[in-house]
């Protein structure tokens, strides 16, 4: 029996020899990244045919496209959940230590040092002290001290006594008020890019259903295989 078995423009399979049975056959499978294809071989034909029909093959022998990408889809949807945790319990274990705050920025005033969703790390003015060229988080107050908000911009003059000159790095003038060190809630030494985007209530209320639907799929694509 001399016959050849396409597997693919560019790859076949020849099988030879001779069987001491009249009813004998024969199932040959090959998979690969592109799929599996299956024959069934008896002395007088070629069948196509699948291998779930007669053998329960291991998993790790069959690696078709789709498990493939499932796979993929898997293993970047948990490393995405590692980085979210552990960003998320950092953060929350350094703000109750108190020693560090983090503050999401929401303008462009910073840009490009620091951008929109751009979280920021900020420590007490007594651990990190304020200087010209330092990038401080200060309370923004009404001529009757009411408190406006808190704005995260750089030093560029002054000093703790007469009060420091701030701006923003976009700004085309200086901030109004001239923020003392009581004002200054941190100071910024480290800045994590981009995260604050995805902390925000919104983006979680689309990410999140997001996240459980890729969960799904991948795993209904997973209970397939």
């Amino acid at each position: 029996m001399n016959r050849d078995i396409f597997v693919s423009d560019h790859e076949v399979v020849r099988i030879t020899g001779e069987s001491d049975f009249e009813d004998s056959k024969v199932l040959l499978t090959i998979s690969n990244v592109l799929g599996e294809q299956t024959v069934l071989i008896t002395p007088d034909e070629i069948i196509p045919s699948k291998a779930k029909m007669f053998v329960q093959a291991p998993k790790e022998r069959i690696v078709t496209g789709s498990q493939k990408s499932a796979r993929n889809l898997t293993t970047a949807l948990k490393y995405i959940g590692y980085v979210l945790s552990a960003v998320l319990i950092t953060f929350s274990l350094v703000s109750t230590t108190g020693l560090v705050k983090a503050r999401i920025v929401l303008t462009g005033s910073m840009s490009p040092t620091i951008n929109p969703g751009d979280i920021v790390l900020l420590a007490k003015p007594t651990q990190l002290v304020p200087h010209v060229g330092s990038i401080v988080a200060y309370t923004a107050r009404r001529f009757d001290g009411t408190p406006v908000g808190i704005f995260t911009h750089r030093i560029i003059g002054g000093d703790a006594t007469s009060g420091f000159i701030v701006k923003g790095d976009a700004n085309p003038t200086p901030d109004v008020q001239h923020p003392r060190v009581a004002d200054i809630s941190g100071v910024q030494f480290f800045t994590v890019p981009l995260v604050g985007k995805i902390l925000t209530p919104k983006m979680l209320i689309i990410l999140v259903p997001v996240l459980v639907g890729f969960w799904f799929i991948s795993d209904a694509l997973k209970s397939e295989s």
